[in-house]
């Protein structure tokens, strides 16, 4: 079972690709030995990838296309991802999509405790279950390679036996209030999660504004938050107040 500190180094791995043993004991605050320890054990059970004085993930040898998005707009991202986890309470329920972002999420959420959460993301999923006192509920269905995510119909049963404080859903666009994504399953699953919800909170960059996707979500009015890392257009934001949603700019909030 990985420890909380080589949950942090695979963490590392992710968000900074390949890096070396001294580096990694740097951001770890241990010794080079003890990340030379952690990182034989990883590559024995194939989480972590050996290299000449340091280490990387099996995946950036040929990254898949989820990781790639991962790396796509990522410090806006992970901006998103501290402005949410700054409001998430310890001991709070809430529902997780599989996303990019709600990936950053889930790693912004490491110091956070006593978190209850129901999620269809694997990803997230091996983030959040090393958390003090976290219980995470995994969704059971068909598994996709990619992104982790776990759709279909046992995944959306699984969902509707639920329900939470707050969901919080990704997205692939927003145009004219209207939410969508690029994949009919995700948008279903994210649709029966803010159903099973008392609150709904969108996180997305500020680069999917604007844009038309393929399958529908829901319209924002659906939702009580929507986090993002920029303003978004006059006329975006202007459906978004009159719908009577909380629109979040995470660099306004680090700035205030």
């Amino acid at each position: 079972m990985q420890t909380q500190r080589q949950a942090n180094l695979l963490r590392m791995l992710e968000e900074f690709g390949t890096l070396s043993i001294a580096s990694l004991a740097e951001r770890l605050m241990v010794s080079a030995e003890t990340v030379r320890r952690d990182v034989r054990a990883l590559s024995e059970i194939g989480e972590v990838h050996r290299v000449h004085g340091g280490a990387s993930l099996p995946a950036t040898l040929g990254e898949s296309p989820f990781r790639k998005r991962m790396r796509e707009n990522a410090a806006a991202k992970q901006s998103i991802a501290r402005a949410l986890a700054a409001m998430i309470r310890n001991g709070d329920t809430f529902m997780l999509d599989t996303g990019t972002t709600t990936s950053y999420l889930a790693r912004a959420l490491i110091g956070h405790s006593r978190l209850s959460v129901i999620t269809n993301s694997t990803d997230a999923a091996r983030i959040l279950v090393g958390g003090a006192g976290n219980r995470v509920f995994l969704a059971g269905g068909q598994l996709r390679p990619d992104s982790g995510a776990i759709l279909g119909e046992e995944a959306l049963e699984y969902i509707e036996r639920h329900s939470a404080q707050y969901a919080v859903i990704s997205a692939g666009a927003v145009r004219d209030g209207e939410v969508m994504d690029f994949d009919t399953g995700e948008a279903i699953l994210a649709r029966k999660m803010l159903s099973r919800s008392d609150r709904g909170i969108l996180v997305t960059d500020a680069t999917k504004f604007g844009k038309r996707g393929l399958a529908a979500v829901c319209h924002c009015s659906a939702l009580d938050e929507i986090v993002t890392d920029a303003p978004v257009s006059p006329s975006e934001a202007r459906v978004i107040e009159e719908a009577g949603v909380a629109l979040t700019v995470a660099g306004e909030v680090a700035r205030s």
